[in-house]
Formats: structure tokens, C-alpha cells, sequence
């Protein structure tokens, strides 16, 4: 979802194949209590499964619009060095989330740093002064639930889910990991070739590759800019460096923490005190806000990257467009969703449905810390690369010259008002809006009026926000492909340069 998909980190754009890369796949089957299940959710957001045919003869009543929720308001203390904390009673199930969020992340990397975090994270889970990174595990386990270190562009996050009433044991546990990793250096090296492995494969996609010249393009030589570290930078990396990163950005002043579901209020606040007691202030410091640059030559500028023999071209289109603290922000959502951030999008059926070019088209707002862009992705046929363009960019000219019909509109935003209900109802769930609200300083108002101002959003809001800030001639457009069979094909769309 894009509202708390907030940067994510490179993570969220195909970064790495490992532990952390944020990747789910669904289940298409269904039986039972989960048809069940799957016919309320679709319900939910606007949507219709299949009937038998004797079924059919009778149609069921539409959905209404999803209303908005009503969202608790989190217990706040701070401790004496600064660090905050937010104690959200949540849901009936007796289970509980903990989760330390650290105010570093790849941002904070130099350029012959470029996951150095992730290796910090890495090498967290492996132990402590007290610890080992199997004894870590086990103790997380035996709580019923697990322990895990998550490094994205903005945030590393410490923590885990246990049962209700190890809650307070969750806490110290998770305060061990994150004030005492003992950085073994016994496994430096394995976790490097890990690294380095998943590099490898990772640098062998073309998405992965369009994704490197598309972000270098918008952010230049800021880190959200730095996607891919060489293998020489992995190779270098030291224990000395690993512990000077960490000595350095860890302390209270850049972290909070969270406990949502599950627990008693009076032993997890005399547990979090005792937990994190004495760890130093350190001082705050929120790395200057990225500056992302559109096209400025009055057409597109298309990056090209040669893979001979490609029989595909990965293709990213997109702008800087405006961050969670703005106004318009959720009609942006509104109308990414509307053009191509659903599977029933205009851009996804144009492309996709009917004329085949490709099987997975899609678009997103991204966001980081006070900057975001909008992104439309797709890997094509080599033959239509150029017609795929064409068509991407039509759609987008054409929700800028009309307004869409009501219909159209309002399907989206049951759709929109139904996945973030869905979204806001597990613990882990809630627990990332309410990380999202933080990071960006955002109101409560924010969540509690979400699906409200989903739905205020109007065609006219839409074709406006279109025209706006989905400008066609201040595109950025990389292509992954065979430059000798799409050249010709994308010169017509802007400058070219090959890089």
C-alpha cells in the first residue's frame, strides 16, 4: 500500500534477494474457512469472485463504501535520554509486536558504504555480549514468535511478535540486540559472501539494472540515488567499519519504540525503562531531504543501458512528485491507483489485457523522507518496446485531458478504503502506520481521515493531479534492452542517452 510504503527502502524496489527484500507471494487457492475468507475480503474492497453457475442467476447486492475506522490513540512516554515510546492495546488476539525503530538506514551510507547497513543488520542477529545468535532465536521462540533486524532506506528496525505475556522479555531481548551486538568475527566473512552472492544474481535482472540508472537519474549521487554496491565495496567491508557505523547512529535520540497488540501496560513500561536505562542520548541528526530532478529539456529523457541479445527491455517511466506531508498526496494515491497501481488500471489493461505487451505491468508512488516519485514499471517485448512507451505516456496525457467517469473513480477508492482497512487490522500493521505518521510528522488525523479523504477525492481532483504532477515532458525514462533492436523504437519519445 502506498501510504505506508514509505521508502522503504531499496528493498521495495527489487533491492536484494535476501532476508530482508520485502517480497510476498499470495495464494490462489482457496477452501473452505479461506473461501470464505477470501468472498468477505472481497466484499470488502469492491470486488466479485467467480459464482457457480447455479449461482448466477440472482446477483448480489453491492458493496457499500468502506467507512472510516476508528483508530486508538497510543500511550506516549519518553525516557530521560530521549527515547519514545508508544503503547498501543490492540486487537483480541494474545499476542504482541515489539519493534525498535532506529532513525538510520542506507541514507546514511557514504558512497563506498552502500550496504554497509544491511551488514550491521546482518551481523545484529548474530549475537551479543550476552547471547549467542542461537541462543537469540531460541529465547525468541520460546516467547512464541521469532526476532528480526530489517535495514531500509530511512529506518533499521529490531523487534518481533511473542505471546502476551512475554512481552516485557521481548523488550529486553529486543534492547540487547540493538545496545549490545557483539559483531562475531567469526561469521564477517560468510555474511559477505552471502552478500556478495546475492549481488550477483541480483545485478544479472534487468530490472534490477533499470531500477540502478532510474534512481541515479532522479537523486544523482545522494544515497537514495546509490542502489547496488560493487563487489568491490562488499569486499572491503571491515568488523572495524561494521562497529563504527553502529557506535556512531545508534543511541536513544534516533530510535522509538513500539509495542502494539497484546499486554499488560504496567510491566512493559517498568520494562522498557529498565530495558533501555543508560543507554546514552547521543544527538539526533535527520540527514538533509533529498532534492529528486525531473526532466528539464522539455521532453523526456530516456536513459539507455545495451543488453545485447535482450528479448525483453525493462522499463521504468517517472517523476519527483510530491511527499506524505502534502495536501495532495492521497488524491496522488487516488490517481496512481486509477492509472496503473491496480490490476484493473488503465494502464495495466491497455498494455497487459489487450494488446499483450507485457504480463505485469505497475505503478507506485514511493516515498522517502520529505521526497517521493511516481513510477510506472514494466518489462516488455523487445518488438514493442517503443509502442509500450507510447501507450504509457497516452494514458497519462488522456487522465489529464478528462476527468474519469464516476464509476471508474469509485472503484478505486473501495478498493483503496478496503485494502487500508484490512492493512490497519493486525498489529504489525497499525504498529507501520503509526511508523509512517513518525517518519514523516504526520497528524493522527492522517489515519483516522484516511478513507474520508480517500473518498472526497473528485474526477476533477484526478485529472487534475494528472496534469499537474504527471507531466509527460518532464519524464525520466530508463530501458533495459538490446540497443540495436530498440533504438530507433524510443528515440521518437525524447533524448537518448546511452548510458
Amino acid at each position: 500500500m502506498n501510504q505506508v510504503s514509505n521508502g522503504a527502502g531499496r528493498s521495495q524496489m527489487v533491492r536484494r534477494a535476501g532476508a530482508r527484500a520485502r517480497a510476498g507471494a499470495g495464494n490462489c487457492g482457496f477452501s473452505g474457512s479461506a473461501a470464505r475468507g477470501a468472498a468477505a475480503t472481497a466484499l470488502v474492497l469492491g470486488l466479485a469472485l467467480p459464482l457457480p453457475a447455479a449461482a448466477q442467476k440472482e446477483a448480489p447486492p453491492e458493496p457499500g463504501p468502506a467507512k472510516n475506522i476508528t483508530l486508538p490513540t497510543p500511550r506516549t512516554f519518553t525516557l530521560d535520554n530521549g527515547l519514545e515510546v508508544k503503547l498501543l492495546e490492540y486487537g483480541t488476539v494474545p499476542k504482541v509486536a515489539v519493534q525498535l525503530v532506529m532513525r538510520v538506514g542506507n541514507v546514511d551510507e557514504a558512497a563506498d558504504e552502500v550496504w554497509l547497513t544491511d551488514l550491521m543488520g546482518d551481523m545484529m542477529i548474530e549475537g551479543t555480549a550476552s547471547r549467542s545468535g542461537e541462543q537469540i532465536a531460541l529465547e525468541a521462540a520460546s516467547m512464541g514468535g521469532s526476532l528480526n533486524v530489517g535495514v531500509g532506506l530511512d529506518e533499521t528496525t529490531i523487534g518481533g511478535d511473542a505471546l502476551a505475556e512475554f512481552a516485557p522479555a521481548m523488550i529486553a531481548l529486543v534492547a540487547d540486540v540493538a545496545r549490545n551486538p557483539a559483531f562475531p568475527a567469526t561469521e564477517l566473512e560468510r555474511l559477505k559472501a552471502d552478500m556478495l552472492r546475492s549481488l550477483a544474481i541480483t545485478m544479472s535482472r534487468p530490472q534490477s539494472l533499470a531500477q540502478q540508472t532510474f534512481m541515479a537519474a532522479l537523486y544523482g549521487d545522494h544515497p537514495y540515488g546509490r542502489v547496488f554496491p560493487t563487489p568491490e565495496i562488499v569486499s572491503a567491508f571491515t568488523l572495524d567499519q561494521v562497529r563504527a557505523f553502529h557506535d556512531e547512529h545508534f543511541d536513544a535520540s534516533r530510535a522509538r519504540l513500539y509495542v502494539v497488540g497484546q499486554f499488560d501496560d504496567a510491566a512493559v513500561e517498568e520494562a522498557a525503562r529498565q530495558a533501555f536505562a543508560g543507554w546514552a542520548a547521543g544527538s539526533e541528526v535527520a540527514p538533509a531531504p533529498a532534492t529528486a530532478r525531473a526532466s528539464s529539456r522539455g521532453r523526456p529523457v530516456i536513459h539507455l543501458v545495451d543488453r545485447p541479445g535482450a528479448v525483453q527491455s525493462s522499463i521504468y517511466i517517472g517523476l519527483p512528485v510530491v511527499d506524505p506531508t502534502h495536501a495532495d498526496y492521497v488524491p496522488l494515491q487516488v490517481t496512481n491507483t486509477l492509472l496503473g497501481g491496480a490490476f484493473s488500471s488503465r494502464i495495466t489493461r491497455n498494455i497487459r489485457e489487450d494488446k499483450g505487451y507485457t504480463y505485469s505491468p505497475f505503478s507506485m508512488v514511493s516515498s522517502r523522507y520529505r521526497t517521493a516519485f511516481w513510477a510506472e514499471i514494466a518489462d516488455v517485448t523487445t518488438a514493442v518496446t517503443g509502442a509500450s512507451i507510447g501507450e504509457i505516456i497516452k494514458e497519462i496525457e488522456r487522465l489529464a485531458a478528462e476527468p474519469p467517469p464516476v464509476e471508474e473513480l469509485q472503484g478505486v477508492q473501495n478498493y483503496m478504503a478496503g485494502t487500508f482497512t484490512l492493512s490497519a487490522a493486525s498489529r504489525f500493521g497499525m504498529l507501520g502506520q503509526l511508523r509512517m505518521l513518525d517518519l514523516h510528522g504526520l497528524p493522527a488525523s492522517y489515519l483516522r481521515n484516511y478513507v474520508q479523504n480517500v473518498y472526497a477525492v473528485t474526477p476533477a481532483d484526478v485529472q487534475r493531479i494528472a496534469r499537474q504532477y504527471l507531466a509527460t515532458d518532464r519524464m525520466v525514462i530508463t530501458v533495459v534492452g538490446d540497443r540495436s533492436q530498440i533504438l530507433e523504437q524510443v528515440q521518437a519519445f525524447g533524448e537518448v542517452i546511452t548510458d
